[in-house]
């Protein structure tokens, strides 16, 4: 089997964005669009991933400089998709097929492509066309009497007649390497645009007698492009469509599903139901029966079967087990790994620290840098103090302890097992085993004190 190259397409400024931001950078779905068209190209087992770069170029590399396989080319001026194909072909052997992408087309499938390449693959050009209710501004396919594709004609080039046809260009298409790099070498930019047009070479397929393979795409929103941010959010839509279509086919409960977003890849257990406004971003894994309520952002985490997950929650970067109850308002951060049971109330923090099963830290309370055991109880208003201003230091809290409200834990500190802070203190030294700690300073009462009064106004 002939091995495959993809060439993508990716120098184009976007003025109409109006942004300083490369137009390939902007995202759907939370990734950029170059991200979604290079992910493509690897699930179509592509030996090479070659993008032709020009406005913004040192950004758009340095944002996938972690991408591994992707050779980059510099279009040093835009004059036009054949001319930029003609710079990554010197990169290219002549065995093999092309296949040419654009970065601004991000949602075109695999499962769409696959066919033209292995079209491409029998000697054929394979072109991807689209029927348009409204074709203004795209390249017209021309048919002759037999249907059969004779060439394509750029909208300021058209007559009157070639104007008022309905398919149209999608610019995706895939030939061998020897053909593309004959014909690239014959274009001319004698048009109204002046620029060396890659549709051009459709016709020299056909004076040379090589068939050209047409495939309709049934949707047009997966090969439109953004060139403004109507079009980037018309793609944003479609995008978060399909994904909510997934999770309703795995069997998830979505109770509005125009109302969440999935801006990374979401999979889910049995029996899962999502509350409205929930966003997930990264990865997230959500076990069976989960529940998850409104204005929740979740995002590369993995929940355990049976938990629940209130309203207004911030969760990142954590991992939460099996029959955890979560909120409202609560913010789980990096590193925040609780066990079977616990519970997380109302404005409570966790960041970077263990909580073992069993273990309650119901209210207002800020959990940093700390190890908690089993059936642990911490009170209302606690802070674990794990930053002297330089560094951070770790709080243990053992099994069974129990730890008052509004107290204190000055890090590095240990509480025992089983051991009791009273509520007020300030914890600076380890607690030993089963031992009541407690900090608080002398009651003082002073009789008949009189409060300070404003002076009366004269």
């Amino acid at each position: 089997m002939q091995q495959l190259s993809v060439v993508i397409l990716a120098a184009g400024k976007g003025k109409r964005m109006v942004s300083d931001l490369p137009k390939v950078l902007h995202s759907v779905g939370g990734r950029p669009l170059l991200g979604h068209v290079l992910a493509t190209a690897s699930g179509l087992q592509a030996v090479a991933r070659l993008v032709v770069h020009g406005h913004g170029g040192e950004a758009v590399k340095a944002t996938f400089a972690s991408e591994q396989g992707v050779l980059w080319v510099e279009q040093a001026e835009q004059l036009g998709t054949g001319h930029a194909v003609a710079q990554a072909l010197p990169l290219l052997g002549d065995g093999g097929v092309v296949l040419v992408l654009y970065g601004d087309v991000p949602l075109i499938r695999a499962e769409t492509l696959q066919p033209l390449v292995a079209a491409a693959r029998q000697d054929r050009l394979a072109l991807l066309t689209v029927e348009l209710a409204d074709p203004t501004g795209y390249g017209r396919i021309v048919r002759d009497d037999r249907e059969q594709v004779q060439r394509i004609v750029e909208e300021k080039d058209a007559t009157p007649s070639e104007r008022c046809l309905c398919e149209v260009n999608t610019g995706i298409l895939a030939v061998s390497a020897a053909r593309l790099r004959g014909w690239v070498a014959e274009l001319n930019n004698d048009n109204a645009q002046g620029e060396y047009y890659l549709t051009d070479v459709i016709a020299l397929a056909v004076r040379d007698g090589v068939p050209v393979e047409p495939f309709t795409v049934t949707e047009p929103l997966e090969v439109q492009g953004v060139n403004d941010r109507r079009q980037l959010a018309e793609l944003e839509r479609f995008y978060q469509a399909r994904q909510i279509e997934a999770l309703l086919a795995n069997g998830a409960t979505l109770l509005d599903p125009a109302r969440i977003d999935i801006r990374g890849a979401v999979t889910t257990g049995k029996d899962v139901v999502i509350d409205v406004n929930v966003v997930f971003e990264g990865t997230v894994r959500l076990g069976n029966r989960v529940r998850i309520g409104p204005f929740c952002v979740l995002r590369d985490v993995v929940i355990g079967d049976d938990v629940e997950i209130l309203s207004h929650c911030r969760i990142e970067d954590a991992e939460i087990g099996p029959g955890a109850q979560i909120g409202p308002f609560a913010r789980l951060r990096p590193g925040a790994r609780l066990a079977a049971g616990v519970h997380i109330g109302n404005f409570v923090e966790v960041k970077k620290s263990s909580i073992g099963p069993g273990s309650k830290v119901n209210h207002l309370t800020y959990i940093g840098d700390a190890e908690i055991g089993a059936n642990v109880n911490v009170g209302a208003g606690t802070i674990t103090c794990n930053y002297d201003g330089a560094n951070k230091h770790k709080t243990i809290i053992e099994d069974g302890a129990f730890i008052g409200s509004n107290s204190s834990l000055v890090a590095p500190v240990r509480v025992g097992k089983g051991a009791t802070v009273g509520a007020g203190s300030s914890v600076s030294r380890d607690v030993p085993d089963g031992s009541l700690c407690l900090t608080r300073a002398p009651r003082k009462d002073v009789a008949n004190w009189e409060r300070p009064v404003k002076p009366k106004k004269g």
